[in-house]
């Protein structure tokens, strides 16, 4: 059995052949008694190759963490794991990615937000309109010029359920929540990846504090809360969006 150098290493191989979307992962998984990257993602989930009868992977549809699910038995055990894995594929080592996105009085039915603080959410996004005149833009406030007491508010909120919200956005609830986290990086028609369990993502992620930027979004740790935007001035430009750098799952592999 491999080492944990060992693994390590694997997640900086890079894949000879390319990944166009979800359905290349799905079937690399279910041709594994061939495929040497799918190999090296299950040696790095833990599984030893000759250990393994059989896998079998399917693509997960509707709005789920998880992007795919894989089944693995093990000979002579009877016994079928199963894993699902969120697949992040991503072009620029330095972009962001959305994690989630919802309408605020979403948000509020999941979190339990407050009357008063989804009012205040709402400036930011754009739900509401301003409250004061010659903000930044006509539509919206930033977070920085709320008042003071309400800045807080805001920092308050997301102090106090940091675990629940980062958990929600990156992991999800239920049957499909994500186990792991596997990223696939295309730079120069190479590709690389870097596949970790869900807990060491979280842990990462939160890392930081919850604060106020100076263009007026939240970080909360290293995951930034934005009004949504674009969309061609559509009403869903007011949804709430969470983006983070998926790429940065690499130095963490570096690192561990």
């Amino acid at each position: 059995m491999q080492n944990q150098k060992d693994l390590v290493a694997l997640g900086s191989k890079t894949a000879k052949d390319g990944f166009i979307n979800e359905d290349d992962v799905v079937n690399r998984f279910n041709d594994w008694h061939t495929d040497l990257v799918a190999q090296e993602w299950l040696q790095t989930m833990g599984y030893v190759i000759d250990e393994i009868d059989y896998v079998k992977a399917f693509k997960i549809k509707g709005g789920f963490k998880a992007d795919i699910q894989i089944s693995v038995e093990i000979k002579c055990k009877n016994l079928v794991d199963i894993q699902n894995i969120q697949v992040k594929l991503v072009s620029n080592k330095s972009g962001f990615n959305q994690i989630d996105k919802r309408w605020l009085d979403k948000y509020q039915e999941l979190w339990d937000i407050s009357d008063e603080l989804l009012r205040i959410l709402k400036y930011f996004t754009g739900e509401l309109n301003p409250y004061k005149p010659n903000t930044r833009e006509s539509r919206r406030m930033f977070l920085n010029e709320l008042s003071e007491l309400e800045q807080q508010l805001v920092i308050d909120f997301f102090n106090k359920n940091k675990t629940l919200v980062i958990c929600d956005i990156l992991k999800g609830r239920g049957k499909y929540s994500a186990e792991w986290v596997l990223v696939i990086l295309k730079m120069q028609d190479q590709y690389s990846w870097v596949i970790k369990p869900i807990n060491h993502v979280l842990n990462f992620y939160s890392e930081g504090e919850v604060a106020i930027t100076n263009k007026g979004s939240l970080k909360i740790g290293k995951i930034t809360m934005q009004r949504k935007g674009g969309d061609g001035g559509r009403p869903t430009a007011n949804m709430l969006q969470f983006k983070i750098n998926p790429c940065l799952l690499f130095d963490l592999n570096v690192n561990s």
